[in-house]
């Protein structure tokens, strides 16, 4: 049923859309209860507004952060309306009922996200009259509506013009309040643990941001959830055309967007089931397109393109003769736009680059996985990191040290086991995901087939064995990269020096699961 909003309490941080809201609410015959600058802001707009401290008898204490904390104010809200010894105790007291409740909270999240902000400044926009308020609306929502946010301004303003706040919005509206609380509570927390890399106590809150069509499977439901900060890059990115983004599209997007990022540019990356496809460094970024999608056309079918720089007129025109899924860039340029527009179903995506100091979490049952994201290493052909060592008698050539650089961030962005074969800054062969090193080995081969032959090969984790190096040499490959560490290094360093390979070590392991 709808119940009608006689008396309504009115604090808020945020003061857009309040004068507005609170002219509504006074035209429709609501008492408005108000403190500190929230109450100053209504008044100076010509409305009238009962002060807080004329309804406690208390003043506002200790710079205002004792104000609302009172017996009149919470028995207020509290109240049920339909218990008798409640109706008793509010005529006792002499204390009227509020019907709606109107709070945003200090804004916690916006002062901690300055990495300038200081301990003492963030603590002081620790809102607890706030909170508090708002939890003893939502727990009243039988009979109390609880606004958290101008954007419910109109529509609640309209319920009231229309005679009351109906059941179904007043619990739409404690849930929204309940899951504020929990999200400012949830970045209390995270602030406050914000030295420990793996923090003790993870608290996460997020929000729908869509529903999808369905999950990896149509029997599956799905959808995609946002952390109420809106920092991730997808958040900010801007579709420009095509259908919406489905559960696969975000997965595999996201896989592309990460690898693309790690390349020198200009780069593109193929994706297909998260994992690399194709993926090229070139002068243009039309010659690392076509050479990317060369690696394994058959897998690229279907696939999202991640490319690094500005997708220009040249390389939008390559992918139109392609059924591509998804295809992500730092920016598009006018001409391409016009070029993929005759792709309606094409997915064509704007977007920032991805963040590197989120946790990469992963559910179990009841339970969560955290780890830091990895950080694979920019290694340039001139200069690699210091960990990185030659343990064959033969170097690289300085042809061979780029592409081994450039085999090792494809294989670190490639599901374990994975076994990269590159050439010329190109990836010509993946095995992904094998169960044996020597499988992904062979996998790999079979799909560079010829173009093997005077490349280089990239391992995401040692060759327990010397096998995956004899079936890389036999296909002509003349340089390995791996991270070292097996029991049988010794033997695996002997076969590359049978063979004339180059071996580097770069003494540190990337598994992706």
């Amino acid at each position: 049923m709808n119940r009608p909003v006689k008396r309504a309490l009115v604090s808020v941080s945020d003061k857009s859309g309040l004068v507005e809201f609170v002219g509504r609410l006074v035209a429709a015959g609501v008492e408005v209860v108000s403190s500190g600058g929230t109450a100053s802001a209504i008044e100076a707009a010509g409305l009238p507004v009962t002060a807080v401290a004329a309804v406690t008898g208390a003043p506002e204490m200790l710079g205002g952060r004792v104000k609302t904390l009172h017996p009149r104010i919470h028995a207020g809200i509290l109240a049920d309306h339909g218990q008798a010894d409640h109706q008793e105790d509010l005529m006792e007291q002499g204390i009227a009922p509020f019907e709606l409740v109107v709070v945003n909270l200090y804004p916690f999240e916006a002062t901690v996200a300055n990495p300038d902000v200081t301990a003492a400044e963030a603590i002081e926009k620790i809102d607890i009259g706030g909170p508090t308020m708002l939890r003893a609306a939502a727990k009243n929502h039988a009979w109390v509506g609880v606004v958290t946010s101008p954007d419910q301004y109109d529509e609640v303003a309209q319920a009231v013009e229309g005679g009351g706040l109906s059941d179904e919005l007043r619990a739409r509206l404690a849930r929204a309040a309940f899951y504020r609380t929990a999200a400012y509570d949830a970045a209390i927390v995270g602030w406050l643990h914000r030295d420990q890399t793996l923090p003790d106590r993870l608290v996460l809150a997020f929000e729908k941001a869509d529903d999808l069509r369905y999950g990896e499977n149509p029997e599956q439901a799905a959808a995609v959830y946002r952390r109420p900060d809106g920092g991730g890059w997808w958040q900010r990115a801007e579709q420009l055309q095509g259908k919406a983004m489905s559960f696969n599209n975000y997965a595999d997007t996201e896989a592309a967007w990460r690898l693309v990022s790690d390349l020198a540019e200009p780069g593109v990356a193929v994706i297909k089931h998260t994992n690399a496809a194709g993926a090229a460094v070139r002068p243009t970024l039309a010659e690392a397109f076509t050479a990317a999608w060369e690696c394994d056309p058959l897998a690229a079918f279907g696939g999202v393109v991640a490319v690094n720089t500005e997708l220009d007129a040249a390389t939008a025109e390559l992918i139109t003769a392609f059924f591509i899924e998804v295809v992500i860039a730092p920016a598009v340029s006018d001409e391409a736009r016009a070029l993929l527009a005759g792709k309606a179903n094409l997915r064509v995506i704007g977007a920032p680059p991805p963040g590197r100091s989120d946790l990469d979490l992963r559910r179990l049952e009841h339970g969560m996985l955290a780890q830091q994201r990895e950080l694979v290493p920019l290694a340039e052909a001139s200069t690699w990191p210091e960990d990185w060592s030659i343990v064959s008698a033969r170097k690289p050539t300085a042809e061979e040290q780029a592409d081994l650089a450039f085999a090792w961030v494809v294989a670190a962005h490639t599901k374990s086991n994975s076994i990269v074969v590159a050439a010329n800054e190109t990836a010509v062969g993946v095995g992904a995901g094998d169960q044996s090193r020597v499988g992904a080995a062979q996998r790999a081969l079979a799909k560079a087939a010829e173009r093997a032959a005077g490349g280089v090969a990239a391992s995401d984790a040692f060759f327990p064995f010397r096998d995956g190096l004899d079936v890389l040499a036999a296909a002509g490959v003349t340089a390995v990269i791996e991270p070292g560490g097996s029991m049988r290094d010794d033997e695996v360093i002997a076969a590359a020096d049978e063979h004339g390979m180059a071996l580097v070590f770069t003494n540190r392991r990337y598994f992706k699961h």
